[in-house]
């Protein structure tokens, strides 16, 4: 390794992972399963078959990518589905060593005549508070030496979407079949952020932040002002899939426009070559004034190593990937696994490939830990404050029980 940072220090450290899709986390012999059960035709229904057909170890674009999630949405069309498939990923995270996860899924996607949004929500939250019960009642957690387990859910609203894509979908896409559709796009994400907010404040969810994912160039986030206004406008944190398919004035954009408060992905943040907006003469002055914008307002990078390489043929390696940019310049950045089974990842592993890869010092390792807590759309400031206080001692503990200095 680049640095004295060990993998059983990796594993033992406290961690997050904020950027989480529940859709592309499954475990794989529970899609299997579920499948089954559901009558869901499968290319394959063992998993060395499923990891040839579809959940490969490397991918050849984004839209193969992308083909896993039809599968794993389909049997993800119940709560009890749901609610299995979210306390299996918090047991998985917190095996691991991982104390805090916000797991994002766009309802939209899976909405159907027996499964409203609001019973999605609500059975992915009972599974996650089933996990966080287990492990918060724990021997070691009451004896002090380990670290309550905590959650949010981020709701997600699409881009871009077809009829093909779910009922929601198809129904809206017909009532509004004479309406733009940049139009019908807004108004479908417009009512994911109303939906969110009441899922928080009148039904006391654990919804605690907003997202907007799904194919980016071509679509950009402007169409969906209004959803991020309202949001906005009622406290709810908000982040945005931007600068992963385009470049810096996607990112611009999520935060001038829809008031982002951290980044899903951000990895064409330094691509001058990528700015289009010919009324924009000084590129890298136009970078250097938006990082610098990032890094003083600690917006919080929501970095995914893997996906990014399985995604983005133009990053061949770890080494060529910007985390190392964002770190020179101080940005806030969290390393986060974005599909655990799709990515064939874990955030241990995202961690290890950083420290294994790249010249990452143990101070800036300790930042991205601490990172990760201080970015999260955790409820209540004070118990956030005191929890990220936990956090840190227990870090600085292990780093002097390793010698890491």
């Amino acid at each position: 390794m680049a640095t004295s940072i060990t993998k059983e220090f990796i594993k033992r450290v406290p961690k997050t992972d904020l950027h989480l899709h529940l859709d592309g986390s499954l475990r794989l012999s529970t899609l299997i399963e579920m499948a089954k059960a559901g009558g869901i035709e499968l290319p394959a229904y063992t998993e060395e078959g499923l990891c040839d057909t579809v959940f490969k170890a490397q991918y050849n674009d984004l839209g193969e990518y992308l083909k896993g999630f039809s599968y794993t949405c389909a049997v993800l069309q119940n709560a009890e589905n749901l609610e299995r498939v979210a306390f299996e990923l918090a047991e998985d995270c917190i095996s691991e060593g991982v104390r805090y996860i916000e797991v994002r899924f766009a309802p939209q996607l899976l909405v159907n005549k027996n499964l409203s949004i609001k019973e999605s929500v609500q059975a992915v939250a009972a599974g996650l508070q089933k996990a966080q019960s287990v492990h918060n009642l724990s021997a070691s957690v009451k004896k002090g030496d380990d670290l309550e387990f905590g959650f949010g859910i981020i709701l997600c609203a699409m881009r871009r979407f077809n009829k093909y894509m779910g009922d929601y979908y198809s129904h809206l896409l017909a009532i509004l079949d004479e309406t733009p559709e940049k139009e019908v796009f807004s108004i479908a994400s417009l009512e994911m952020a109303r939906a969110a907010v009441a899922l928080r404040d009148q039904y006391a969810l654990p919804v605690v932040g907003f997202d907007l994912a799904g194919e980016e160039s071509g679509f950009p986030a402007s169409y969906h002002r209004d959803a991020y206004q309202y949001a906005h406008s009622n406290f709810m944190a908000k982040t945005v899939h931007a600068g992963e398919a385009y470049g810096p004035e996607s990112i611009f954009q999520a935060i001038t426009e829809c008031y982002t408060n951290r980044i899903g992905h951000g990895t064409f943040l330094f691509s001058e070559d990528s700015i289009s907006d010919d009324c924009i003469e000084d590129r890298a002055s136009y970078v250097d004034k938006l990082v610098e914008y990032v890094a003083c307002h600690r917006i919080t990078m929501e970095v995914c190593l893997t996906s990014n390489l399985q995604t983005i043929p133009s990053i061949s390696s770890i080494k060529e990937h910007p985390i190392s940019k964002m770190l020179d310049r101080n940005l806030s950045v969290s390393i986060c696994t974005d599909n655990r089974l799709v990515s064939h990842t874990t955030i241990t592993r995202e961690y290890e490939l950083a420290v294994e890869e790249l010249s990452i010092t143990p101070h800036q390792f300790r930042n991205i830990v601490i990172s990760g807590f201080k970015g999260a759309f955790y409820g209540d400031y004070n118990h956030k404050r005191d929890y990220v206080r936990k956090v840190i001692n227990q870090y600085d503990k292990l780093a002097k029980e390793f010698g890491i200095g």
